[in-house]
């Protein structure tokens, strides 16, 4: 069985020379049982993401019995005209959904990670109705979900501000190659964080397996 992952660069590999700035797919074989095929690239949207051939790619090696995780957001929203969230966006969701289920592998929507907006003790919500199409979907499909939204809005608040910053690619001065003068970034994790989240969501895999292992998929939810 391989994991087959389909995102942006939250879950995209470590771009040579961004040491340390990972997505969490580039963490996954850490903590899964299997090998793990990560298609995920910086700024992709579900329409670029078709549109390059690399769904096609990545569909073509998927065999019965596999499981694609698939996690898109946070570029699609900046394209509300072509990828809204309840039309273009779903619907290329789940036009993925489909073509999964047709190899007779197991489809995974994942919610976006929130961005580490801090408002006093509380995280901002930046995804605006995009989280809830793909709650919605998920619900629609029977399709199992991950909620990354959820899950990392609970895991900034919980640790707190200062705290969850060493999660995101925060560099001070001279600690990278690729930004001498530092960097404040708080969408893309640096190592420590990938890891974190791909803990989780190897976690979210495993109970769905262990459930089917005693009954059919019928879609769950899996949040911190």
């Amino acid at each position: 069985m391989t994991y087959h992952l389909a995102g942006d660069s939250t879950v995209a590999p470590m771009t040579a020379g961004e040491e340390p700035m990972a997505g969490w797919g580039e963490c996954l074989d850490e903590f899964v049982g299997a090998s793990v095929r990560n298609h995920a690239f910086g700024g992709a949207t579900t329409e670029s993401f078709l549109a390059s051939g690399t769904w096609a790619r990545l569909v073509a090696d998927v065999a019965e019995g596999d499981t694609v995780v698939i996690q898109f957001g946070h570029n699609d929203q900046k394209e509300p005209e072509l990828l809204a969230s309840r039309g273009g966006y779903t619907d290329r969701l789940r036009r993925m959904v489909t073509e999964v289920r047709a190899r007779g592998a197991r489809p995974v929507l994942c919610t976006s990670c929130e961005r580490r907006w801090f408002a006093g003790d509380r995280v901002t919500p930046t995804h605006g109705d995009y989280p809830n199409a793909v709650r919605d979907l998920a619900a629609a499909e029977g399709v199992d979900l991950i909620d990354l939204t959820v899950f990392t809005t609970w895991l900034y608040e919980d640790l707190g501000d200062a705290a969850s910053a060493r999660l995101l690619s925060h560099y001070a001065p001279g600690e990278t190659t690729a930004w001498p003068d530092g960097l404040v970034d708080d969408t893309h994790f640096r190592i420590e964080g990938a890891r974190r989240i791909a803990r989780f969501v190897a976690q979210s895999l495993r109970a769905m397996e262990r459930r089917d292992g005693d009954q059919p998929a019928k879609g769950s939810t899996f949040t911190a």
